[in-house]
């Protein structure tokens, strides 16, 4: 729809491509960024068509099959490897996360279960938040997704730290941000998605302008 442009920003975007997948058919040039040089070594040897990384053409598929295009998976694969242009080391609790300006400022920001994930509380969340929307142009646009009620994950033998929020922490952590809250939507997390790996009570999808 209307959120397009020449430049998008995908904060956290761990070792995943999935949440690209539709992005690039809307934005010239995708960003994407991770604290962990070992996920950002994983994006980038599967942007460059290396052999050996994680297959996602099912998810790609998937998602093909979702837009109703019938567009071929390949051409989907082929377009986002040629806009993923970049893949930047961010810390989020830094004022600057990119340790300088994004050059030119990113049209749209997306973040799938990222803040809530390293923050250590919601005053930190909230700090983050703001940081990565310094990154944005005025008039850009924030697609974050996350999780609520959501105190911890498994990853492996680790036990790794939540911070829970509910519609009014994000809310509150939008509006403190400068942000106009477009349109925010929660889905409970039904049974039997249920699976122990983590306490999750549901997801949140929030669209914001800066």
């Amino acid at each position: 729809g209307e959120i397009r442009g020449r430049t998008l920003i995908d904060v956290g975007s761990g070792p995943t491509i999935y949440q690209l997948l539709s992005a690039c058919d809307h934005f010239e040039e995708i960003v994407a960024t991770d604290y962990l040089a070992v996920n950002r070594e994983e994006l980038g040897r599967w942007a460059r068509g290396e052999p050996g990384t994680f297959d996602w053409s099912p998810f790609i598929q998937h998602v093909c099959k979702i837009e109703g295009r019938g567009e071929p998976w390949q051409e989907k694969e082929r377009r986002l490897r040629g806009r993923l242009r970049r893949i930047l080391p961010i810390d989020v609790h830094q004022p600057d996360p990119l340790g300088a300006p994004l050059r030119p400022p990113a049209d749209a920001l997306l973040s799938a279960f990222c803040l809530e994930a390293v923050s250590p509380d919601r005053a930190a969340f909230a700090r983050a938040l703001a940081h990565v929307g310094s990154l944005l142009r005025p008039g850009g646009h924030a697609l974050l997704l996350g999780a609520l009620g959501e105190s911890f994950y498994l990853a492996g033998a680790a036990r790794l730290p939540v911070v829970p929020l509910d519609e009014a922490d994000v809310r509150r952590a939008l509006a403190d941000a400068n942000f106009v809250l477009r349109d925010l939507r929660s889905y409970a997390m039904p049974p039997a998605l249920r699976t122990g790996v983590d306490d999750v009570d549901g997801v949140f999808f929030a669209h914001a302008q800066k």
